[in-house]
């Protein structure tokens, strides 16, 4: 199936691959606002679980260590993260433009021993007779397996979210945390976590970036997939499904540029290099606009310090 020099079925298959990173950290971010905590060091988590799986992986040759090394890298990430907002009571704004700026250093430190090399391929999941079904077997079973994982924690966040008693807690403190607190639950406790799981899938993202997507290591290779991922959240109106439409919009919007490039279109990157601060502003803007939060149904606590004791 083509339109012109674009075929349609692998525009579609790669967009599914170049919103997976997105995805992931956009998820992971879903949650840490919905526990009312604002996070914007996504971009440095991701950079440093893409060096981190990548030098991992390499080290190993295993790409399912990488990606557990990601994981873990991205969790500890936002757990500085965490104590210097829910225990030392920083600002979470300035806490999480300095996470972005210390990922992004210390990801250029780390990496620079590991530029020109190959990591170990991560093989695509077999489906056998589902894979040679025409269009669809391209578009859908033709993928490796963080593809559907990706799905997969769409769905299971929104289960847990609106269907689980922790999930309704987590959603409890991101509403009101003065009022989670007098019912007795543990506000730091839960947001704590909350931001250690948004640094593991945002460390995932990153390592699919680096051992996947592009596999080689190259500084500063997420190019605002953090921010984009930030403002997904905002525009899905804090809503797993939507984040999923979203991050495949960007996606295909990514692999498209790239495809009319190829085909002979020119488009001014400089466009693309400033997005992701244009959408940090923009951000920033609806995050400081309380008629703008409600409309978009924000958590009621959201980048709000929780002062009580205990």
């Amino acid at each position: 199936m083509e339109i012109g020099s674009l075929n349609v079925v692998v525009l579609i298959a790669s967009l599914m691959v170049a919103a997976t990173p997105i995805l992931m950290a956009a998820i992971g971010e879903l949650v840490v606002e919905k526990a009312g905590v604002l996070n914007l060091g996504v971009e440095g988590m991701m950079i440093t679980g893409a060096v981190s799986g990548f030098a991992i992986a390499v080290t190993t040759g295993s790409p399912v260590m990488g990606m557990l090394g990601a994981i873990i890298a991205g969790a500890l990430m936002a757990l500085i993260f965490g104590i210097l907002t829910q225990v030392l009571m920083a600002n979470q704004v300035a806490s999480g433009l300095a996470l972005t700026l210390f990922g992004l250093g210390f990801s250029a430190l780390v990496g620079q021993g590991f530029v020109g090399i190959v990591p170990p391929r991560t093989a695509k999941l077999d489906f056998g007779p589902l894979s040679d079904i025409p269009v669809l077997g391209q578009i859908l079973f033709r993928h490796d397996a963080l593809v559907y994982v990706s799905l997969l924690m769409v769905a299971g966040v929104w289960y847990w979210l609106t269907r689980t008693r922790s999930g309704r807690i987590l959603r409890a403190v991101g509403e009101n945390h003065d009022s989670a607190h007098a019912l007795g639950y543990k506000v730091r406790r839960v947001r704590i976590l909350a931001i250690m799981f948004g640094g593991a899938c945002a460390g995932l993202g990153g390592a699919y970036l680096s051992l996947i997507r592009v596999p080689q290591w190259t500084e500063g290779m997420t190019a605002g997939a953090g921010w984009i991922a930030l403002a997904l959240v905002v525009f899905a109106s804090w809503r797993p499904w939507r984040a999923l439409l979203g991050a495949y919009l960007f996606g295909g919007i990514m692999v498209l540029q790239l495809n009319l490039q190829a085909a002979g279109l020119r488009f001014p990157v400089e466009y693309l290099s400033m997005s992701p601060y244009l959408i940090t502003i923009l951000v920033l803007v609806i995050m400081s606009s309380s008629r703008a939060r409600a409309s978009l149904a924000a958590p009621g606590s959201l980048g709000q310090s929780f002062h009580a004791a205990g």
